[in-house]
């Protein structure tokens, strides 16, 4: 069975689940649903300005702009290019990803890959002005500049290993 077959398997069994919890009344069942219906939202209101906008990344970002701001030059201001790029993406890792791979093609390097998307689910502009407003300046102030060492050491360290073992992302082919 075709990996699609079953996504629509297992969509069509969470459909009948929920029809049937309506139809019994059970509480757990209709609050999957519901919450199925949050996201669902949430998703449709999301992802679609998300994408447009990766789009528009992908044609009007030259390379050369991406290979010299994130690519194979020794300058730390990639790092810093990575973090203010991450801290403007809306979406969190549901458009991080498919950014980072746009950054990928372009030529950018993988520990600026790396720093982005960690810095996009840690860095978003909203979160830390939501988080300032309930913990306070000075805490989320603390965990954006103590994360962001571990950030960037971590992505160097990862170029390391991956320079070492001679990997690439795999290439996606259109196979039908």
């Amino acid at each position: 069975m075709k990996k699609l077959d079953k996504n629509y398997l297992y969509f069509g069994a969470f459909l009948i689940f929920s029809l049937i919890s309506w139809i019994a009344s059970f509480d757990q069942g209709i609050r999957i649903w519901n919450n199925f219906l949050v996201f669902a939202r949430d998703m449709v209101l999301i992802l679609p300005p998300a994408f447009v906008l990766i789009g528009l990344f992908d044609v009007w970002a030259k390379r050369e702009s991406v290979e010299k701001h994130f690519g194979d030059n020794n300058n730390p201001l990639r790092f810093l290019w990575s973090v203010l790029l991450a801290s403007t993406t809306v979406g969190g890792t549901f458009v991080a990803f498919p950014l980072a791979n746009s950054m990928y093609h372009k030529g950018a390097k993988y520990s600026s890959i790396i720093t982005y998307i960690t810095a996009a689910s840690l860095f978003m502009i909203p979160m830390s002005i939501m988080e300032a407003s309930m913990l306070g300046i000075k805490f989320t102030a603390i965990r954006l500049i103590g994360s962001l060492p571990f950030i960037i050491i971590g992505a160097i360290l990862l170029e390391k290993y991956f320079e070492k073992t001679s990997y690439r992302l795999p290439v996606i082919t259109d196979e039908k």
